[in-house]
């Protein structure tokens, strides 16, 4: 979809490309993408490399245009893996910026709350534009951070009484998003880094902006580092837990076998074709239930004492 605004902001969208409009392009088809690349002079072999989903964050200088590729956070509940990021491509030129994504996002202001799109609306130069993106992304980092980690504790619950594998499973997936925006994260901090000190930059950069951009994306590789640490350490602890269960709910199966064998053996014995001296009397079977029964309760009082079960 390919939607054209007059600012940054995306609340006045347009027919027609204007001198500093915004160009956004999200899921793009077969026909947009030749569309991007003949009436917006995309050129032709940054085409596969911006709709690449593993493409890496860099940043490429030409005489007649500028790309800034960055990893975003996006969510998903299709695969099971809750987070990933996808690439998000800003092509910057004298006459306007285009930003193009795999997916919908809440990086970009398109769908945001107004009060959000309006910081968007205030800023009327392209770098300034991508520094706000880096510090919207960075700040969805974190957010979806401590969602992860609502998530782990849910399944730490679990897994204490668990004895199978599904919540491992889960924890790992949790792994695997954490494994994901760490290497993302890292690879947007060197952006920043090279936009930092560039001096193909023309425009007047907000050092504030730049500045918080930063400290966030920071902020979001320690919490996401931390958290790694953490899942780590939980996953060996964790498999030993579930074996530890196993072992728990095989030891109480036998002891209940150990007291089902007590009245078996019994009634096995007084059942035999021989001469036991009970076979005329009339408290033969409530005698030998009764005694079964004694030697079971006594059988699980003695477990009970040795605390096995």
């Amino acid at each position: 979809m390919i939607k054209i605004f007059k600012t940054f902001g995306g609340y006045n969208e347009i027919s027609k490309v204007e001198k500093g409009c915004w160009i956004n392009v999200t899921k793009p088809t077969t026909e947009e993408i030749q569309k991007i690349t003949s009436e917006f002079r995309l050129p032709a072999d940054l085409q596969n490399d911006i709709l690449d989903a593993d493409e890496r964050p860099r940043v490429e200088f030409e005489d007649d245009w500028t790309l800034i590729i960055l990893r975003i956070p996006v969510e998903q509940t299709n695969n099971g893996v809750p987070f990933y990021t996808v690439p998000l491509a800003i092509f910057i030129t004298d006459d306007f910026t285009l930003t193009i994504c795999l997916q919908d996002n809440d990086v970009l202001p398109i769908g945001q709350p107004s009060p959000f799109r309006e910081q968007y609306s205030k800023i009327t130069d392209n770098i300034n534009f991508i520094l706000r993106l880096f510090l919207r992304s960075g700040s969805l980092y974190l957010k979806y951070l401590k969602q992860i980690n609502q998530m782990t504790s849910s399944i730490e619950q679990d897994l204490e009484k668990s004895i199978k594998n599904r919540e491992l499973n889960k924890l790992l997936k949790m792994e695997k998003c954490l494994v994901y925006f760490i290497t993302s994260i890292k690879a947007n901090e060197i952006v920043l880094a090279k936009l930092r000190s560039s001096k193909k930059i023309t425009s007047e950069i907000n050092e504030d902006l730049l500045e918080d951009a930063i400290i966030e994306n920071k902020q979001a590789l320690e919490m996401a580092q931390i958290y790694s640490d953490i899942q780590s350490g939980m996953m060996d602890a964790f498999a030993s837990v579930i074996s530890n269960n196993l072992n728990v709910v095989m030891k109480q199966l036998t002891l209940i076998s150990i007291i089902l064998m007590i009245p078996t053996l019994i009634a096995s014995i007084f059942g035999m074709n021989i001469h036991n001296g009970m076979e005329n009397s009339l408290w033969a079977m409530p005698a030998i239930i009764s005694g079964s029964l004694i030697f079971s309760i006594l059988g699980v009082l003695l477990f009970r004492k040795r605390q096995w079960f």
